[in-house]
């Protein structure tokens, strides 16, 4: 799915509170802008019965450039790590 049909399916949901497609384009891009916030500054987002977002951390490691063979050295970094909370779990495996 899209940001624009994500969009689309939420303003369809909440169409009796009369929101434009432009109000709910800000109202989730406030909740993405506020994940990405809390991740940017080492906080750890937990939605209920969605799942968690947080970061983990990727020790520097020895790569090989695909192109030419080469080893390549790559630094440690942080990374955003998704963990699915148990209703979307049970959800997705029973088919909605």
């Amino acid at each position: 799915m899209t940001r624009s049909l994500l969009i689309e399916h939420v303003a369809e949901k909440v169409k009796d509170l009369n929101l434009s497609k432009k109000e709910v384009e800000v109202i989730l891009e406030t909740v993405f802008d506020n994940i990405k916030e809390a991740l940017a500054k080492g906080d750890k987002v937990e939605v209920r019965g969605f799942g968690n977002f947080r970061l983990r951390k990727r020790n520097p490691r020895q790569a090989r450039n695909p192109k030419t063979g080469a080893s390549v050295a790559v630094d440690s970094k942080k990374v955003p790590f998704f963990k699915v909370g148990k209703e979307l779990r049970e959800m997705v495996n029973r088919g909605l």
